[in-house]
């Protein structure tokens, strides 16, 4: 699609109408500058895309992970429980709180991990066709492990914002701070507990991150690379199911760091002690094995995969559309 908007454009000024001071437009597209932002550009509208289409499934997610906390025998709820006390106690739209954080969030994480991937998978594969050999897994993950990280302390804070107001509604309502907005949000957080606060659980933020952009982003491109080796499927088709094998790898890798993070983030001083419930990533992990057991984990697999594999499939499908489009 690209080629022919090029060669539509191409036909459309010829040399002798063409003005010596004026640029073909397409220039723009392909100038260094230009190409060097397009991987991170591409990656944030793709990843808020997703966002906005997943957004109802993250926030039973969080629900989950913060029932019954401090307790090995507290509620059990589901994912359909949650979902219908919601929409019971409120509105429909109440499944879509922290919609502007979690678009913040992909502004910034989304745009900074995917960005940083591609630029470095461009870089290794230029190494690697110079060397005349091709990019390995361990250099992909090596890719996605740096881009998860450096992608996730950027955004933390905008992720600090989406897990407080999506908690808030856990709240007795005379507790509840009823954030206006992510700004509103940002902005009480740093007044009330100082900016450090806005990168409170950034530790396991960033292993979380590592790890589901491993999953995610590595599996990714080796399974398509592994399907279009030694199966018939369609590219799109191939896209489809390298998501999935993504989707399942991301989820299992990251969801006990993802559970730690939510704990962390949501956690605020006691009126009465002026502590925090949890010191950090290895307290909180210590604590909730030992009074809430292993398996809590895991509470909420089937949830934060059927959030995670969505999310993978959109935001890579929307990413090589938009790549396409830009080629």
């Amino acid at each position: 699609m690209a080629s022919t908007i090029k060669d539509s454009t191409s036909n459309a000024v010829s040399p002798q109408n063409a003005k010596p001071t004026i640029e073909n437009p397409t220039d723009f597209l392909h100038h260094p500058y230009t190409r060097a932002a397009l991987p991170f550009i591409n990656g944030g509208l793709a990843g808020m895309t997703a966002t906005a289409v997943i957004q109802p499934v993250d926030m039973v997610k969080v629900r989950l992970q913060l029932a019954g906390e401090g307790a090995r025998t507290g509620p059990r709820p589901s994912a359909l429980g949650i979902t219908r006390d919601i929409v019971a106690s409120g509105k429909v739209l109440d499944l879509y709180t922290g919609l502007s954080a979690g678009i913040l969030r992909q502004a910034v994480y989304t745009t900074a991990r995917l960005g940083f991937f591609e630029t470095f998978i461009k870089t290794l594969n230029s190494r690697a066709e110079s060397a005349g050999r091709k990019v390995t897994f361990a250099e992909r993950a090596a890719a996605g492990l740096s881009a998860g990280g450096i992608a996730a302390m950027i955004g933390n804070p905008a992720d600090l914002a989406l897990v407080r107001m999506q908690s808030d509604g856990l709240k007795a309502p005379e507790a509840r701070a009823n954030y206006r907005s992510v700004f509103d949000a940002l902005a009480r957080i740093t007044r009330a507990e100082g900016l450090s606060a806005l990168w409170a659980g950034a530790t396991p933020t960033v292993v979380r991150a590592m790890a589901l952009n491993m999953g995610q982003l590595t599996f990714f491109a080796e399974a398509k690379q592994q399907l279009k080796q030694h199966t018939s499927l369609s590219t799109q088709n191939q896209t489809f199911a390298a998501s999935g094998i993504a989707g399942f790898f991301a989820s299992f890798l990251s969801l006990p760091f993802d559970f730690i993070k939510t704990r962390l983030q949501k956690q605020q001083k006691d009126p009465k002690t002026g502590s925090l419930p949890y010191k950090g990533l290895v307290d909180c992990a210590r604590k909730v094995a030992k009074e809430e057991g292993w398996l809590r984990f895991y509470r909420g697999f089937g949830t934060y995969y059927v959030r995670i594999a969505p999310h993978a499939m959109v935001t890579l499908i929307v990413a090589d559309y938009l790549n396409l489009l830009t080629k």
